[in-house]
């Protein structure tokens, strides 16, 4: 029995945790929160603006810029957050009414105020989670939820952070300025040859460009990134993580102890907007960042473009600042921006020979000057300094010239990388070619004479000159009175039309007044919508304790074009009556005001209800929402007393009652047929994107018009996007219509729907359906009878051809 305790008692000693068993668990990092599609952050909002990585330490989301927002990473202090990354960074920023969507498809995009979409970044394929690491790592992960798909740290900015890399062939570029995250004048670059480099952005990168280097250059066979390590040591490895043998390699690895007394510290390092590449401790508890190392180390002045063209670089009570080069003035006068550079204070005269450089120039001699750009002509061996001024002031192509020892160098325009040298520095000297201060700006050197004239010639110019005026206003208010009574007599002659009960005629609808229907807005207060005639207002109607809410339409196009669209509006629909189609329940007409009264849709339209931010309709209800819209329009085409083409048929125009039924609206472009006509000439009508190629071919019109925006329609249904979607994974994807038929061709029309189970052989069905409606010949598509049929199942749909528009 003994023996047997012991070994229990052994056992239990052994299950429980040791000292370095609590310790690996305790220092093991937490883990990151998931972000979720269907999740969404508002720049205005206290507590989804951003999304915080476990500990805090790091944010993604909306980050106040000028008067807007952008989309950045940043380290959250205590004194002044430090972005690390931006997205897009090059755009402007957006307003406070933007919005960030992580949506259902698994892509972050961005809206901005006028409601368009760009994507935040882009990846090959569905994200099904993110994280905001504690590393400063925004991260994206697949199906599987643990493997990455995509990752900040691999799109670095301008900054890295520890444990990144700049990879072979990577470069950073600088921001314009600490509160312009736009792409700035500056590049740190990681080349090929294992030589990580500053240049100026913009420029060709030659040597003649760098201003620093590392000097690591080991040739093409090895490829070598810039790594930042946790602790802080800025290297330069190759792909099997080896240090190269020089001096990058050991520039942090002798850091002095910072007496950090006990805080976290975070690295980073960053191409800064003064072009300065500098290694930064970021020091938690306190919130203090120290700069640990910085590339060049010697003054700013050595950063090649921190001051524009034609202007040099010195200090001022150790502060820098830029100076214009002697006959050159700033840019930007008004707002003293220097680093934009300097332009001539004179005209350049043509240079034809030597002559002109004397006649039309001065050299100005300048102490302490040099630049560190490519000379077009170099001479070694020019006796003095008299000799190189006088060599640059009858070249033609010589703007400055840089005398230094016996060797004399010319330099063309623009004149870059000036700077000047330390006080009593006198190996150097600098002239510079500038206009003769006898000219004002540019004054002509041979002025031309001036001619003068007799009385006489004066008296006649001044009478000729009198009556040409007087013709010529006379002939201005005379057709602006013969426009202004053309116009009248049109108006008149269309209001006498209305008048003589030619639409009280045709249609029994109930007239009403203006201040009815102004009362009945509340003084068209609510807005639904904007079209190309007018506005359309939500109102009421009280009919003893009912209420009935309508729509007003306000036409404000006046005379001539606003009358016809209200005629033709009201004869299209004024005898209609179909549940498919909006009804139109009066009308108002008084003087030059133009409304219309339809009953009101409570759920908007089918625009907005597909490409909207709300629930979208699910496969059945799409199903029968197509097959409203086609009996709305059969209605229309075969069932009216006279055919009607709406010629507008889009999203847009399919509104939504609120037991969801599909009704078609917007009548104003409708072209009425006489009852013998099949097609008609007229004015092209309709929305880009949905019209039928023959409204651009100068060919009549028929009913099959509106079958082929139908046929566009149904495709936006059945997939829930719009025609035309730039913001895709595939370029193949981009038009609709033309995926549509590859994926019928392939039999992979579930790619369309990739995130729905749907039926595939009703979806195949009702695709043959669509192609069939959009193909470019107007014989080959069948008529809306025919559609009807073909939706409900009743006949069989033939193997449509490609649509002639989607051929390759």
């Amino acid at each position: 029995m003994d023996a047997i305790a012991v070994y229990i008692t052994f056992l239990l000693f052994m299950s429980l945790p040791s000292e370095n068993t609590r310790a690996r668990a305790e220092t093991q990092p937490p883990l990151p929160k998931k972000i979720v599609p269907g999740t969404s952050l508002s720049p205005i909002s206290a507590h989804s603006s951003s999304w915080l990585s476990h500990s805090g330490l790091f944010a993604f989301g909306f980050y106040p810029q000028g008067n807007g927002f952008v989309v950045a990473i940043w380290l959250v202090c205590k004194k002044n957050n430090t972005i690390v990354w931006t997205a897009n960074r090059d755009d402007p920023p957006v307003t406070s009414t933007a919005k960030l969507q992580f949506t259902m498809n698994g892509r972050l995009i961005l809206k901005d105020q006028k409601g368009q979409e760009k994507l935040v970044v882009k990846v090959n394929a569905r994200a099904s989670s993110g994280s905001m690491l504690d590393s400063g790592n925004f991260v994206l992960y697949g199906n599987d939820n643990s493997s990455i798909i995509w990752q900040s740290f691999d799109y670095p900015t301008d900054t890295l952070l520890g444990n990144q890399s700049l990879p072979c062939g990577g470069q950073l570029s600088s921001s314009i300025s600490e509160t312009n995250r736009s792409t700035g004048r500056f590049q740190l670059n990681m080349q090929n040859d294992g030589n990580l480099v500053l240049y100026p952005a913009y420029i060709s990168a030659t040597s003649w460009d760098a201003y620093w280097a590392s000097d690591t250059s080991a040739g093409n066979e090895v490829k070598y990134h810039l790594y930042l390590n946790k602790t802080g040591s800025l290297q330069i490895l190759n792909s099997s993580s080896v240090f190269i043998s020089s001096p990058i390699a050991t520039l942090i690895d002798a850091l002095e102890d910072n007496d950090t007394g006990g805080n976290q510290t975070i690295y980073r390092a960053t191409l800064d907007s003064d072009g300065v590449f500098r290694l930064y401790a970021h020091y938690v508890n306190n919130g203090s960042d120290k700069v640990i190392k910085s590339f060049p180390e010697t003054n700013t002045c050595e950063v090649k473009g921190f001051c524009g063209f034609n202007s040099y670089c010195t200090f001022n009570d150790d502060k820098l600042l830029c100076s214009c080069l002697p006959g050159y003035k700033l840019l930007d006068e008004k707002n003293q921006d220097t680093s934009l550079g300097c332009k001539r204070n004179y005209s350049k005269a043509e240079c034809k020979d030597e002559k002109d450089g004397e006649a039309f120039y001065n050299m100005v001699p300048m102490n302490n000057i040099v630049w560190d750009d490519h000379p077009y002509f170099q001479n070694e061996d020019t006796s003095s300094e008299e000799q190189c001024s006088l060599a640059c002031l009858v070249d033609c192509n010589c703007w400055a010239a840089l005398y230094e020892k016996g060797s004399c160098k010319k330099q063309g325009l623009p004149l870059r990388y000036a700077k000047r040298t330390h006080e009593g520095d006198d190996s150097t000297k600098a002239f510079f070619k500038v206009g003769k201060n006898s000219w004002k700006g540019y004054e002509n050197p041979f002025p031309i004479p001036i001619k003068t004239t007799s009385n006489k010639a004066v008296v006649h110019i001044i009478v000729v000159t009198s009556v040409f005026s007087i013709i010529l206003c006379s002939a201005i208010v005379i057709s602006s009175h013969y426009m202004y009574k053309i116009r009248v007599l049109k108006y008149k002659r269309l209001t006498e039309t209305w008048s003589l009960g030619g639409l009280n005629e045709d249609v029994a609808l109930r007239r009403f007044t203006y201040n009815e229907l102004r009362r009945a807005t509340n003084q068209f207060k609510e807005e639904l919508g904007k079209g190309s005639f007018g506005a359309v207002y939500k109102g009421s109607l009280n009919k003893g304790k009912t209420k009935r809410f309508i729509a007003v339409k306000r036409l404000e196009k006046l005379v001539e074009e606003g009358e016809r669209e209200f005629q033709a509006e009201v004869r299209a629909i004024g005898k209609t009556h179909h549940r498919n189609l909006v009804r139109l329940l009066g009308f108002c007409a008084e003087g030059s005001k133009r409304l219309l009264v339809y009953e009101y849709m409570s759920n908007g339209s089918l625009g907005k209800l597909l490409f909207g931010d709300q629930r979208r309709p699910n496969w059945d209800e799409r199903i029968r929402i197509a097959l409203d819209i086609a009996r709305g329009i059969l209605y229309l085409h075969e069932e009216c007393e006279a055919p009607i083409i709406h010629c507008d048929i889009k999203p847009q125009n399919i509104l939504m009652d609120e037991f969801w039924t599909a009704k078609i609206s917007d009548f104003g472009l409708a072209k009425l047929l006489m009852p013998d006509q099949t097609r008609t000439f007229t004015v092209i009508r309709g929305t880009r994107g949905y019209m039928a190629p023959e409204w651009n071919k100068n060919t009549p019109i028929s009913l099959k018009a509106d079958v082929y925006s139908y046929g566009i329609v149904l495709l936006e249904t059945l997939c829930c996007r719009r025609n035309l979607d730039v913001n895709v994974l595939e370029p193949e994807e981009i038009l609709l219509s033309g995926w549509a038929y590859k994926c019928f061709v392939a039999r992979e029309v579930n790619k369309l729907v990739p995130s729905e189970v749907i039926d595939e052989n009703v979806m195949e069905n009702m695709v043959k359906v669509a192609l069939w409606c959009i193909q470019d010949e107007p014989l080959l598509r069948p008529t809306m009878k025919g559609v009807v049929l073909m939706l409900e199942g009743i006949t069989d749909i033939a193997i449509p051809p490609c649509p002639d528009s989607n051929r390759a």
